[in-house]
């Protein structure tokens, strides 16, 4: 049965270079909006659920352009707030092959979102509906506000019996204070979340564990357990990603359940659009997780869904059960007719 998909967060306006040009060469620029919450909701949409969006849009023709492209979507408005003047900004630049794609944030903190106040949203009517929360490190990284509307959103859905999924998604740019400011929120949401997104580096660096392993796979293989044990998290799901001399990448998904690791192929792939590859791969564990496939499954599923993400422009992914489905058999045809 489809589930309510209910994701709390920011909606931005993206403002993207075309091709692989710096901003300093561009002269055009391709708007579109999008958003952590956005690719949650939207993605957990074209798996057969129902996603809604928690979010507060500025009450002019920006924030009308918004609902627009968010209805598109097929995401709900039902808990969208409606004030105010200003929306987030942010710029894309491409990367390609040793050069890293670069992202410029502008007027994020004076926007409506985030001096928004919980009284903007009904807690109370978003906890009964919500099957699923989704909520997100980056929204973590903003406002005193949106905090404190985090921590008592997931309260009040876990109250109501829902389940609460957290990605730990760190920004180092975005928190003012670096590790030591950002831990006891973390810890704060990790105690409330059943599902967490996170890899090792999380634990090291934003929790401050220590480990005398080296290797990457090592050091996930001891401290996600001791993550899971320590905050009482029912799932843990990640992802290591790397980028190849040919300009490729590859990724390797992982999923800690019931005391023991499933891991991915470690699938290699062309890279089109980057942006929400992480969001799809994150919808890809939650739609498992929902549908009762085999924790083997589920972790495949989420790989497959990152790949096919950095095959379409846009941060948000697109993609359907039957064609992550067909990604994952392996399944490539030149032209379907």
């Amino acid at each position: 049965m489809p589930k309510k998909i209910i994701a709390f967060g920011e909606v931005m306006m993206r403002l993207q270079v075309p091709g692989y040009e710096l901003l300093a060469q561009a002269n055009t620029l391709q708007y579109s909006f999008s958003g952590t919450g956005v690719n949650v909701a939207s993605a957990m949409t074209k798996l057969g659920h129902e996603g809604y969006l928690v979010t507060k849009l500025p009450d002019n023709p920006l924030g009308d352009a918004a609902i627009s492209f968010l209805q598109r979507l097929g995401i709900r408005k039902d808990f969208i707030s409606r004030d105010g003047k200003y929306i987030g900004m942010y710029f894309l630049e491409n990367g390609f092959g040793q050069r890293s794609s670069r992202v410029t944030y502008t007027n994020r903190l004076e926007s409506t979102f985030n001096t928004a106040d919980i009284s903007d949203y009904n807690v109370d009517l978003i906890a009964e509906h919500a099957d699923v929360i989704h909520f997100c490190g980056i929204t973590l990284a903003m406002t005193d506000k949106v905090r404190e509307s985090m921590k008592l959103l997931a309260k009040k859905v876990k109250e109501k019996g829902g389940i609460v999924c957290f990605d730990c998604n760190y920004r180092p740019s975005l928190w003012d204070g670096g590790y030591a400011k950002a831990k006891p929120h973390y810890e704060e949401m990790l105690s409330l979340a059943d599902i967490v997104m996170m890899n090792e580096k999380d634990a090291l660096y934003i929790l401050g564990m220590e480990t005398a392993k080296v290797t990457r796979e090592e050091q996930l293989q001891e401290l996600i357990p001791r993550v899971a044990e320590k905050y009482n998290i029912q799932t843990i799901a990640g992802t290591h990603r790397g980028v190849n001399k040919d300009n490729t990448h590859s990724l390797l998904g992982y999923m800690y359940k019931d005391r023991t690791f499933v891991f991915s192929e470690n699938i290699t792939f062309s890279v089109y659009d980057r942006i929400g590859a992480g969001d799809a791969y994150t919808t890809g564990i939650l739609h498992g997780e929902l549908s009762s496939f085999s924790p083997k499954k589920t972790v495949q599923f989420a790989a497959s869904a990152g790949m096919l993400a950095c095959t379409i422009v846009g941060d948000t992914p697109m993609s359907t059960e039957a064609e992550i489905l067909s990604a994952m058999s392996g399944k490539i045809e030149d032209i379907k007719r």
